[in-house]
């Protein structure tokens, strides 16, 4: 009998009950999603629920396609790399995954099937992907953008259950809440503002985002929020918006992709009159780690707390 992916399980809920309750973090306490078989390895048949429904998987997979880069990283993570035979052209980490030139934006569902793969994760499913592997008997799990910290601890469970590596998971994810919960608690009680770039023609993200959440848990004010009456969830800002929001601290996730630096963004017009600039507080970070929501969100989090420390003088 498939067993269903319940919504938590107990030695999940209970497990990071402890590590959020014990670290005293405002952060949600909602848990990654797992079955009902046994703590350990996980058994089979299956079945997951994910973003495209119930997906059924008769074994443990062992020819994985992640056309995901916050999949890739996470399966790495939890201890199914070994499970992985090829990662998307846009997983770049970690070192060792199975480089390919696969895409998960334009994807070629004969040259993904031509990997024999038993399960492909995916963000996306662009051009019918999920609809196009199942026709031909390859399941796929869709995992698209989390909006928050309960939605990427979720999709831990997800891959946990669908790998079999459950306790590889909740080992990741118990240490995740707690730096997280250490971090959130050693943040400066001020009420500082953000503004986080993720290109040079200046588009950004609001609190709805999953990188606006991280900056709503550690107290931020995004100024992103406050763009327009019916601002999107990445508005465009513009450059006399973000000069008169004037934000305490500037966070560029546009260094690898367009070169940006604190110094081009000092070169800006009038932007030499933002405190972020004057003060020397831009925040340059990695496009990846800021634009997944997997293991490395922590690093993340930890760079904007050191940065918020600096401008607090603690």
């Amino acid at each position: 009998m498939l067993h269903r992916l319940s919504r938590a399980l107990a030695f999940f809920a209970c497990a990071l009950a402890l590590t959020a309750c014990g670290a005293g973090t405002k952060e949600p306490a909602q848990a990654p999603a797992a079955s009902t078989g046994p703590a350990g390895a996980g058994s089979f048949p299956i079945t997951v629920d994910a973003a495209n429904g119930a997906v059924a998987l008769m074994r443990r997979p062992v020819r994985i396609v992640s056309l995901s880069p916050t999949a890739t990283e996470t399966l790495f993570a939890i201890g199914a790399g070994g499970q992985v035979i090829a990662v998307d052209d846009q997983s770049n980490y970690p070192k060792g995954a199975p480089h390919t030139k696969l895409s998960g934006y334009q994807p070629n569902i004969e040259a993904i099937a031509g990997y024999r793969p038993d399960l492909v994760v995916a963000g996306f499913d662009p051009g019918g992907l999920v609809r196009g592997l199942e026709k031909v008997h390859i399941p796929v799990l869709l995992q698209p953008a989390a909006r928050n910290l309960a939605d990427a601890y979720a999709q831990v469970g997800q891959l946990a259950e669908a790998t079999g590596r459950r306790a590889g998971a909740l080992k990741l994810v118990t240490v995740m809440r707690a730096r997280i919960a250490q971090l959130v608690a050693s943040v400066p009680h001020r009420h500082f503002t953000v503004f986080h770039e993720l290109g040079p023609d200046l588009y950004s993200a609001t609190s709805k985002t999953f990188i606006g959440s991280i900056y709503k848990l550690l107290g931020l004010r995004n100024i992103a929020d406050n763009a327009g009456a019916k601002v999107q969830d990445y508005p465009k800002l513009s450059a006399e918006y973000v000069v008169s929001a004037n934000p305490d601290l500037i966070v560029l996730s546009d260094t690898k992709c367009c070169g940006q630096t604190p110094q081009t963004v000092a070169k800006r017009p009038g932007w030499n009159r933002i405190d972020a600039v004057r003060k020397g507080d831009v925040l340059a970070v990695d496009d990846d780690i800021a634009s997944r929501w997997g293991p490395r969100t922590v690093d993340f989090v930890q760079q904007v707390v050191a940065a918020l420390k600096r401008i607090a003088g603690t």
